[in-house]
């Protein structure tokens, strides 16, 4: 059952979200999950978040490279991002999505990830003390509010990276 507020309530809370709104006060990451990892990505460095839809198999491509789609008569290479990493395959329906990445730096690319977790303040988050991870295109590893690891994507790093960019089988 949907918890009730009263007007009081609502309208203090609008007013608070109109006074971030107009400061600049902006949630500048979305927070994604690919298989079993947390990933945070900047706003800035993605397109759009999308349901996805029809998939073109590509022959002869390795087992994370889902294929291309068409999206607004673009298309883009489909890389599924937890198998990518060694990671069960995610499949392409249900709360899976597409985050298109890759567009502004003259790559049609989009992550096939888990679920979209909706977008996150970066002040919720602080740095992790563990080790470093291995991978180039993870900027950092920080922790929320409920020491929850997240993994925040470099999607420069990434689309420079040639495992990422050479799909075909060899």
């Amino acid at each position: 059952m949907a918890k009730r507020i009263s007007l009081r309530e609502f309208q203090e809370n609008l007013s608070r979200r109109l006074a971030a709104a107009q400061s600049g006060q902006r949630r500048a990451l979305l927070g994604v999950q690919a298989g079993d990892e947390n990933w945070l990505v900047d706003l800035a460095a993605t397109g759009e978040i999308l349901p996805v839809p029809a998939l073109a198999s590509v022959p002869l491509t390795r087992p994370w490279f889902n294929g291309v789609v068409n999206v607004r008569g673009s298309l883009y290479g489909v890389v599924d991002f937890s198998a990518f990493h060694g990671g069960a395959p995610i499949p392409p329906a249900g709360h899976a999505r597409l985050l298109l990445i890759g567009a502004k730096l003259g790559v049609n690319s989009a992550i096939l990830v888990s679920r979209a977790v909706g977008l996150r303040n970066p002040e919720d988050f602080e740095a992790d003390r563990g080790e470093a991870d291995p991978r180039p295109w993870v900027g950092q590893r920080l922790r929320d509010t409920q020491d929850r690891l997240w993994l925040k994507l470099d999607v420069p790093k990434l689309l420079a990276q040639p495992v990422f960019l050479d799909a075909g089988i060899d």
